[in-house]
């Protein structure tokens, strides 16, 4: 159940999707082709951040290439089960990969007995089954019955997570599925999607909240027991509380993270490759340099605030002469420094 807030409706009403097809229309191909290529490589970093995790560039660039194909064909369990084999990676050595057979929480443990203390008890492993095929009929149907994009979105990726199938990976799918839905009903413009993640960490304070906005009343409603194992065994009659919940929350943030997306992300991002081509192009007026040692430099100049530290002076870029220095740094300073 969704209760269409007030602010929801008029969110949904101001066709954000058209906007972002707008962008698109006036942005010349080759750049917009680059600035989705950035924020979909962006948004599969952000998706391992926001579980505390770093992969190496490979992980986020396969996940990210995932991410890409979202929406691509209909969902079913082979794509869930084959998206969190991607996102565990090789060493799967104490892993389970597929769907749960025991219990599962998130949270922390205790110090001195290392026992669960859980702010979110998992379905359990026995309604697994008959959660996910709820979840599947819940996308189909969804589909074929013209269901808000956002509000199908939120409904289903939320209620996956809720869920919580798998071991390991469940936000990582969580968040891909958001992806898939956009996609799948053509909300997002053709090639390009959303970096729901990289908007999700930005507020991850709110992210939490609306996370904990499902779990906290939910773990009152659970009876569970720690096993020798010392993990979660849960006691009642608990998919109900899965099955069925109001997703207003889960979809007043997805909106407002979408409404992020699209009349900020994606425009800041355009307008940066622009002013960085004209720099560019400035800056080859008077120096020829290679494509990488251009990027090195301008790496350089952005984690100093525009200028060249004394290092790159004195290493990297000891050929530039002064008068190059000062062109070079007055060029940042007119065009990229106000992108951070």
């Amino acid at each position: 159940m969704v209760r269409l807030s007030p602010d929801l409706i008029a969110t949904l009403a101001s066709d954000l999707a058209e906007e972002a097809r707008a962008i698109v229309r006036r942005t010349a191909p080759d750049l917009m082709a680059r600035a989705a290529a950035f924020l979909l490589l962006k948004d599969s970093k952000a998706s391992y951040i926001i579980e505390g995790e770093r992969p190496p560039q490979d992980r986020i660039q396969r996940w990210g290439q995932a991410l890409g194909e979202a929406g691509q064909t209909a969902l079913n369990e082979e794509v869930l089960l084959r998206l969190q084999r991607l996102v565990i990676g090789r060493d799967t050595r104490f892993l389970h990969l597929g769907w749960r057979t025991q219990g599962g929480f998130v949270g922390t443990r205790d110090r001195e007995t290392n026992a669960p203390l859980p702010d979110h008890v998992s379905a359990k492993p026995n309604d697994l089954a008959a959660l996910i095929q709820g979840l599947l009929a819940f996308a189909e149907r969804s589909e074929v019955g013209g269901l808000d994009p956002i509000v199908s979105a939120a409904c289903l990726a939320f209620g996956f997570v809720f869920v919580h199938p798998f071991e390991d990976g469940n936000g990582r799918v969580h968040r891909w599925l958001l992806h898939h839905v956009l996609a799948r009903r053509g909300f997002n413009p053709v090639g390009v999607n959303f970096p729901v993640s990289a908007v999700f960490l930005e507020r991850i304070d709110a992210y939490r909240a609306t996370l904990e906005h499902f779990s906290r009343p939910r773990l009152l409603l659970t009876q569970w027991e720690t096993t020798p194992e010392l993990n979660v065994h849960v006691l009642n009659d608990t998919r109900d509380l899965f099955g069925f919940f109001d997703a207003t929350n889960e979809a007043e943030f997805l909106s407002a993270c979408v409404l992020e997306t699209v009349r900020n992300t994606l425009p800041r991002e355009v307008e940066y490759l622009r002013d960085y081509d004209m720099a560019k192009r400035r800056i080859q007026a008077f120096l020829e340099m290679p494509e990488p040692q251009f990027d090195l430099m301008l790496g350089f100049l952005r984690q100093n605030g525009g200028c060249f530290s004394k290092r790159a002076r004195e290493k990297e870029f000891t050929a530039l002469t002064n008068e190059e220095v000062s062109a070079i740094e007055g060029i940042y300073a007119d065009l990229l420094l106000r992108h951070g």
